[in-house]
């Protein structure tokens, strides 16, 4: 088996750990995982969100039970171990994550009011003499709109490729820290929205475009698709898809060598894509990077304060 890269230092193989990589992963542990106390502590900030604009959200009963919902059976599942506990308590993240994702078009409205978009498209225009999104055009064919509509609408699938193939070569120390990073990057994206709501150059800047993008046989299927996904959230600052897609370039580091090169490839046309389409500023990419680095540098910290007694998983 091939050695991997340990996320929190040093080298090691996938069964390192003196009690072998099944024991990291048994359901009977009853202790709260560092991904478990990220998540708790994300749903009690968008608790505190929910009631504090109660009158505001229509929706606040409905988000408030769905919270306790969780919270009981994210508690149930790690104090009363069950024949299911073991795979609720590895990938139940992937499920939360995403409804933190959905809600975040109910509470921005409800809690912000108001639109960066403006202000982000001058801080482009600032940082370029031109909006990025209408200069591109000079360069747009529909080759090219195809290809990198594909290479965005991968997002998602690239991102959760590394942990089922951590998960496959049952390297289950390797998977809970991913996961915890992958976590940690989606909600960090969350709280960038909140702080900086804006919906993206497409909308804003639509008049000035001087044609809109046309691809070759996917493309208008593929863009549809995601705009009843995303169009109605404020969710460009930072770019999650910059962010979490450097994030989980790092983490290909984890199952080998080759896949690491393989996202090499997929990272910049990935992030060009972004702004090329018409989904994000440059501001916004540029924040998503940064935010990447910055977690890749903090999260093995914030995993050891996070662990138990401050062991962290796969540091030995």
């Amino acid at each position: 088996m091939a050695e991997i890269l340990n996320p929190l230092g040093g080298a090691g193989g996938a069964g390192d750990s003196p009690a072998g990589p099944a024991a990291a992963a048994q359901p009977s542990q009853t202790r709260f995982w560092p991904v478990d106390k990220l998540i708790l502590a994300y749903l009690a900030f968008t608790t505190f969100l929910v009631l504090g604009w109660w009158r505001c959200l229509p929706q606040a009963p409905a988000i408030a039970a769905l919270h306790a919902l969780a919270v009981a059976l994210l508690i149930f599942e790690v104090k009363r171990p069950n024949p299911t506990s073991r795979g609720f308590r590895n990938w139940y993240p992937l499920l939360y994550v995403a409804a933190c994702y959905k809600e975040m078009a109910l509470l921005i409205p409800a809690v912000r009011g108001s639109s960066a978009d403006q202000f982000l498209a001058n801080l482009d225009f600032r940082l370029w003499s031109a909006n990025p999104t209408v200069w591109l055009e000079r360069i747009q064919t529909p080759a090219l709109t195809e290809f990198l509509q594909i290479v965005y609408t991968l997002f998602v699938p690239a991102v959760l490729l590394v942990p089922f193939l951590i998960w496959m070569r049952r390297r289950y120390e390797n998977f809970q820290y991913y996961a915890f990073l992958i976590a940690l990057g989606f909600l960090a994206s969350y709280a960038g929205y909140l702080l900086v709501p804006a919906r993206g150059p497409r909308f804003l800047l639509a008049s000035l475009q001087h044609a809109p993008l046309r691809g070759l046989w996917l493309f208008g299927g593929m863009q549809a698709s995601l705009d009843r996904l995303e169009s109605a959230h404020y969710d460009c600052f930072p770019s999650g898809h910059t962010e979490l897609t450097i994030l989980a370039c790092w983490g290909s580091r984890l199952v080998s060598k080759g896949l690491f090169r393989a996202y090499l490839f997929y990272t910049p046309p990935l992030i060009f894509a972004t702004v090329y389409l018409r989904y994000h500023y440059s501001v916004d990419v540029l924040a998503g990077a940064a935010l990447a680095l910055v977690l890749i540098l903090a999260a093995p910290w914030a995993y050891r304060k996070l662990t138990y007694r401050g062991l962290a998983i796969g540091s030995h």
